[in-house]
């Protein structure tokens, strides 16, 4: 038995319920082992979850968080492998540095984990880079290889680009010798693209909802473009439809966020939310047939009911994204309300980090 610190919701709804709370965390079980953590991954899962927006979110109370990084204290029991010739689940020893998945509960100074999500820091990487790692790369992992389909010099579309998925798909699409277009909130994210990742500045558009489709054309037309053949969108709202409407034949929306609902404030303004929630985009099935495109979306949550798929994605990932994540901001653990109010602003670029 360990006493532990969470930040714990006591039912979604407003970033004002979260409380911070001294808990006893019991022995690790079968499987599992107890991390003590020291630095814990930011997502806007992380806020919609809190604002009652996702539908992943546990009912009641919860500990919010879906990954953090920390030192191996104990093990549970092991448990033997459930095939022969299969390796042992877990050749973890005290004091190991690990990068941890958690599917809620990050929020915390100790937790214990099931050891499948579990996987070495890689060397010479901080611990607030390996927490800020895992949530971001697997989703531009599973969004632009397994659903994108990505292939060499494809035109990709490519939203929030200075963001934490954003920086991990950059990454992998210069893998692949992408042309890509690159889209930010701000021009100051524009001016980092620039600076720190040596991006043209007449391939990344600052949006703007009156005249993005004007914007995407300009784009288009520097980088001798006829049109994408990949949007990844975390943006959804307005921008929508003038990208898929830009996609040409055979080309691939995939979807994994609508930042544009993301609220200004500490609780949802439900009519607004309503109001935009009815202007969404439509699409027509059977145009769609006669165009050649396809939309997907997903929500990586699903995959912490995939533990078998999480190995040979950190193998993929490992072959493009080479360096540690760009930490944009860290905040210590006693600030995690400031952290996210934070990255509800807009003003984040790379990860925000809790550091315990």
């Amino acid at each position: 038995m360990r006493t532990r610190e969470v930040w714990r919701m006591g039912r979604a709804g407003s970033l004002h319920r979260l409380a911070r709370q001294t808990e006893s965390l019991s022995d690790p079980g079968p499987g599992e082992a107890r991390i003590a953590v020291k630095a814990v991954g930011l997502s806007f899962a992380d806020l919609f979850a809190c604002l009652g927006l996702y539908s992943a979110t546990p009912k009641g109370a919860f500990i919010p968080g879906l990954e953090c990084a920390g030192v191996v204290e104990e093990l549970g029991p092991a448990v033997p492998p459930s095939g022969p010739g299969e390796a042992p689940v877990h050749p973890l020893h005290p004091g190991d540095g690990v990068i941890g998945l958690t599917r809620f509960g990050a929020y915390a100074t100790a937790v214990n984990l099931d050891v499948r999500y579990l996987r070495p820091i890689p060397p010479g990487w901080t611990l607030a880079e390996a927490a800020a790692f895992p949530v971001q790369a697997l989703t531009a992992w599973y969004g632009l290889i397994e659903l994108g389909a990505m292939k060499r010099g494809a035109g990709v579309l490519l939203h929030s680009a200075a963001g934490g998925v954003g920086l991990n798909a950059l990454a992998i699409l210069a893998g692949f010798d992408a042309r890509v277009v690159a889209t930010v909130g701000r021009a100051t994210k524009r001016d980092f693209l620039v600076e720190r990742y040596g991006m043209r500045p007449d391939q990344i558009v600052v949006r703007d909802r009156r005249r993005f489709g004007q914007q995407l054309d300009g784009a288009l037309a520097t980088l001798g473009l006829e049109g994408f053949d990949l949007v990844f969108d975390a943006v959804a709202g307005p921008y929508f439809r003038p990208a898929y409407d830009r996609l040409r034949p055979e080309g691939r929306l995939v979807l994994y966020g609508a930042a544009d609902l993301m609220p200004a404030r500490p609780r949802p303004d439900y009519l607004r939310l309503a109001f935009r929630y009815l202007r969404r985009p439509r699409l027509d099935p059977l145009r769609m047939i006669a165009e050649n495109k396809s939309v997907m979306a997903f929500n990586l949550i699903w995959l912490w009911d995939r533990a078998d798929r999480l190995p040979p994605a950190y193998d993929q990932l490992s072959r493009f994204v080479k360096k540690p994540p760009f930490v944009g901001r860290r905040f210590g653990f006693a600030e995690a309300p400031a952290a996210l109010r934070y990255l509800q602003s807009g003003e984040s670029i790379g990860k925000v980090v809790l550091e315990v």
